[in-house]
């Protein structure tokens, strides 16, 4: 059995209203000047939240420039914003791309490097300044994983960061925080949950110490996701959803995700197509394409989801692979990728793109040649 190093925060905070311990939490670890890297939409919806942290003490500075799925330059102008607010600490408090830009913040902050020599795995030097993750989606697994996505503007390709110093120091996982998410965004968000969850399961680099996250995440978000959607006050669902996001995002670090990412970035990348969509898109064409090289695993997977156990592992794989796409649909998302605008034309191009990244490749079940990229693409187009 190979090894694997588990990493997560020194201290996680999960629950309903554990949102309001993030004064004490920060007070009692002398951080008072705080950095908060959000969004417009979120830091409207966070109210008066931010007055709360100023009467007890603290002295929060709001960025909220993270209104997209952040590319290099966006990164940069918050840095700077950072470098002159001089903080104890960076908050991330949004949804994943608040949150990567947070993490890459604190990392970067006293560092002169360009962000874009650290692309890559185990490139950045430390971490010197504190970091709080604040999840207001249920999905990315930021707030507790060791990766952080920028977009490359150079390359129109997204480029991941991946390193125990972005590791947050603080994770605080409140449901409460995604009661009013819209239904399309927590149906996709909750979507790259799930998957995080079947590509950590189904992957080359699969361990026993983090089977036991994936098949709960799995087995959490599949039983809830579709009423977390179409209910959004439901906070039982928004719970489970919520940890399963959690999970997988405990899986990223010592296992991460294939072929279902690796050929979304370039969708994100040169197209916005959202990351949670593009891998809804995706994922039943890769499973299709991974299921001759890994059944057993994939049967574990459709149990996880509700499926009963049949006795040949590809029936149940199968049965598996049905119940993923009612899903998508049962929560509303999009299952054509010319839905988005993309030409027929660009499809070798993307798999060409989508073998640059080969970090998440090298995990998948299968080999993914360019020949079997472009036809991916194909099938979900």
């Amino acid at each position: 059995m190979r090894q694997v190093i588990l990493q997560q925060p020194q201290r996680i905070l999960f629950g309903p209203g554990c949102l309001h311990a993030c004064p004490d939490e920060m007070l009692r670890r002398g951080w008072r000047r705080v950095f908060v890297v959000t969004s417009p939409q979120v830091a409207v919806a966070a109210g008066d939240l931010f007055d709360t942290w100023r009467e007890a003490g603290l002295v929060p500075t709001l960025c909220a420039d993270v209104d997209r799925e952040p590319e290099v330059a966006l990164f940069e102008a918050v840095l700077q914003q950072a470098r002159a607010a001089s903080p104890d600490v960076v908050v991330g408090y949004g949804g994943g791309s608040a949150l990567d830009v947070a993490k890459l913040v604190a990392a970067m902050l006293d560092q002169s490097r360009d962000v874009r020599e650290v692309f890559g795995i185990g490139l950045l030097e430390g971490r010197t300044t504190p970091l709080v993750c604040i999840p207001t989606t249920a999905g990315t697994g930021a707030d507790v994983s060791p990766n952080a996505i920028l977009l490359d503007e150079n390359e129109k390709l997204k480029k991941g960061v991946v390193s125990p110093w972005l590791v947050p120091d603080l994770a605080v996982c409140d449901p409460e925080t995604t009661v009013s998410l819209p239904p399309a965004a927590t149906a996709a968000t909750g979507i790259d949950a799930l998957v995080h969850c079947m590509e950590a399961y189904a992957n080359l680099h699969a361990h026993p110490a983090v089977d036991l996250y994936a098949l709960e995440g799995i087995r959490l978000i599949g039983r809830s996701i579709e009423r977390a959607v179409a209910h959004g006050g439901d906070l039982a669902a928004r719970c489970d959803v919520m940890r399963g996001a959690l999970y997988g995002g405990l899986c990223l670090g010592p296992v991460n995700t294939g072929g279902v990412h690796a050929l979304s970035y370039p969708l994100g990348g040169e197209f916005r197509i959202p990351h949670g969509v593009a891998n809804s898109l995706l994922m039943p064409h890769v499973f299709r394409f991974n299921l001759p090289g890994m059944p057993e695993r994939y049967a574990d997977i459709a149990e996880a989801l509700g499926c009963t156990r049949e006795a040949d592992a590809y029936t149940t794989a199968r049965n598996g692979l049905t119940r993923l796409v009612q899903l998508s649909d049962r929560c509303g998302i999009p299952r054509r990728l010319r839905d988005f605008g993309v030409p027929e034309s660009d499809l070798p191009r993307l798999a060409r793109e989508a073998m640059k990244v080969t970090r998440l490749l090298r995990n998948n079940p299968r080999e993914i040649t360019m020949e079997d990229a472009e036809a991916i693409y194909r099938a979900s187009y």
